[in-house]
């Protein structure tokens, strides 16, 4: 539960922060991108049990740990913070 309490914050503090440094526009686009990740971190086990169907071209014939998939969620949720220090740091 802490998990996805401390993923909403940082979800919401990047919306804001797009907000306010950018546009409406900038915002919602932010939101979107967050879709994937929050997904991954909220409901791991369900999407790691998908099997079936086909991602590029291949076929998903096992499931996946979900905590890998959970893994992958909050390293795609951090990539903006890690390109935001990276930002700063080069300037």
């Amino acid at each position: 539960m802490i998990r996805k309490l401390i993923s909403l914050i940082i979800a919401i503090a990047y919306v804001a922060l797009a907000y306010y440094f950018g546009t409406g526009e900038d915002a919602m686009k932010m939101g979107m991108f967050l879709i994937l990740p929050m997904a991954c971190i909220w409901f791991s086990e369900s999407m790691g049990g998908y099997v079936g169907g086909t991602m590029r071209g291949q076929f998903i014939s096992s499931t996946t740990p979900g905590c890998l998939v959970e893994a992958g969620g909050w390293l795609l949720l951090l990539i903006p913070l890690i390109i935001g220090i990276i930002t700063t740091l080069t300037e």
